[in-house]
Parts: structure tokens; sequence; C-alpha cells
């Protein structure tokens, strides 16, 4: 018996793939080199500024810490004393009144200019107020002028002999002419008012901003809740321009506790040293002493005091927290 071989079908066979030389490699090295560019672009964009910081911002620091622990009169090699300036510091009368004046200058930008400024933007803020970019550009000049042109017009105020302030007090109430420049207290009050009349105005630009920005929503339902006008303030607006607000106390102060220009070009800090300013103390020491290193020591001082109320502010008024 004899078989028949039936004929057998057999599945097509499939070519041998051809291999591309490094094919895999050269698109895993593609997808490498993309990610790479695509993960490296943030960075190469805040470069700059991360740049810029270093050698504007911490290289100066690092400078000025090393230099506070030398003698240096600008000429010459430093020489190391170590903590000598700083211990020197501690016992300076002058940086003492320095200091305390500091404090009076950042208690006034923050307990009045700030309130004052608030006040301002909420006035300017109210509806149907007429002229009320008049009202702006009035409030925001000071805030462009020249500090020298502002203590030229305020030093003529305030002149004890033909000033415009005592001139009209004595024509109006009959008061005898003041020393309001001359006068240790006096002329501490005249800085402050300066400050307040320079500032107020840039400040509220951030208030009246952070005031439009609070949901009339949240206004309407304290009116149909009976809420008068000093309850929807402290309910409504108040937390409504909480992080401006911070923003706002936070640089005031540090503003303020580098103040040099007022005390500098209206008293000189005087009356004897009854109105310098830290940043003034800082300036003699260093251009009028030639101490430079003791006046970087007062500026690391200066510095670390304002960074650790800085930091202390921002933790009281919640910035960079979640409310």
């Amino acid at each position: 018996m004899t078989t028949q071989n039936s004929p057998t079908i057999s599945a097509p066979q499939q070519a041998p793939a051809r291999l591309v030389p490094g094919g895999a490699a050269s698109h895993d090295g593609e997808r490498r080199r993309r990610n790479l560019r695509g993960g490296a672009a943030p960075y190469a964009f805040i470069a700059p500024f991360y740049l810029l910081y270093v050698l504007f911002m911490i290289v100066p620091i690092i400078a000025a810490v090393v230099l506070s622990l030398t003698e240096w009169v600008g000429l010459g090699m430093p020489r190391f004393v170590g903590l000598t300036n700083y211990l020197n510091l501690a016992t300076d009368a002058s940086f003492a009144t320095a200091l305390g004046n500091s404090l009076i200058y950042t208690l006034v930008a923050v307990l009045v200019v700030v309130p004052c400024a608030l006040l301002i933007a909420q006035a300017l803020n109210t509806k149907g107020l007429r002229f009320r970019d008049l009202f702006r550009v009035a409030f925001f000049v000071p805030m462009v002028l020249s500090p020298i042109v502002i203590a030229l017009i305020y030093s003529l105020i305030f002149d004890r002999d033909y000033g415009l302030l005592n001139a009209t007090l004595d024509a109006l109430f009959g008061l005898p002419h003041v020393d309001w420049l001359g006068d240790p207290t006096l002329a501490k009050g005249a800085i402050g008012f300066v400050l307040l009349w320079r500032t107020v105005g840039y400040l509220t630009i951030f208030f009246l901003a952070a005031l439009q920005n609070v949901p009339a929503e949240q206004y309407e339902a304290a009116a149909l809740d009976g809420a008068g006008r000093l309850r929807t303030f402290l309910a409504v607006t108040v937390p409504g321009i909480k992080p401006i607000s911070a923003f706002v106390i936070v640089t005031s102060f540090i503003g303020a506790a580098q103040l040099f220009d007022e005390p500098y070009l209206l008293t000189k800090g005087g009356p004897g040293e009854s109105t310098i300013s830290v940043a003034m103390f800082i300036y003699r020491a260093a251009f009028e002493r030639q101490q430079f290193g003791y006046a970087a020591a007062a500026g690391v001082v200066l510095f670390a005091i304002v960074f650790a109320v800085s930091q202390g502010l921002n933790r009281l008024l919640g910035i960079g927290r979640d409310s």
C-alpha cells in the first residue's frame, strides 16, 4: 500500500530584519537628548537671575562679612582683627543712638504710613468719587520726585526764620517761630512727616489694587447680614487684602530701617546725633573716618537685624503659608 504524500503548506517565512547599525541606540540617545533638553530648559531660563543674584547679593554679603573682621582705611592690605569691630559697636554710644533712631523711623513707617496709605486707598476706592485719577496722581507724585528736591522744599518749609510753616502759624495764631530742624524731638517728627509724605502715595497704589480685587459678592453678603461699615471693613476688607498688607508692612519696615536720604539731607543727622540713622552711621564711618571694617561690621549687624525681624514679620503675618 502506497501512501501519497500530500502537499504541505508552509507559512511564508519572514525575511530576517535588517539591523540598522546603532538604530536602537540612536533612538535611545535621541530620547535622552530630548529629555535632557526639556529638563534643562527651565534651568537655562532662570540661570541669569541666580547668576546676578549670586554676583550682586551673595558675593557682596560675604565680602562685607570678611571686611567686618578687618581694619582697613581703603589703602593697602586689610589687617585682620577678628571680632574687635563688633565688640566696639556694642559699646559705641553713637551706634546705639542710630539704632534707636532707626527703630523710631521703622515704627513711623509701619504704624503711621501704612495705615494712612490704607485709609487713602479706601477713600480712592469709593464708588462715585469724582476726580479719582487726579487724586491718584497727586498722591503718587512725591514718589517720583528726587530726594534732593524734597529736602530743599522741606528745608524751606521748616526753616526757623523764613520757613513757610512758621510764617503760617505766626500769621494765623501769632505763635513764635519754632526751630523744627534744630530741636532733637521736633527734628525726628519732621523727618517722620517727610517720610510719610514721600512714601504714602506709593503704598496707596498697592492697597488700591488689592481693594479692587476683593470680590463684590462678599460686600453684598455683608450688607445682607446687616454689617455696618466698620464691621464690613474688619470682616471683609482686611482679610481680603491680607497678602498685600503683609507685603507692604515688610517692605516698609525694610525701607525705613535703611533710611538715609531724609536725615542726611534735612538735618545731617543733627542736632548732634539726635536724628542719625544706622545707614548714616555706616556712611560716616566709611567715608568720613575711613573705617571701612568698622562700617562693614555695622552693616552686617543691620542686615542681621533686618533679616531676623523680616522673617518674624513673615511668620506673624502668614506670608508663605496657605491660609
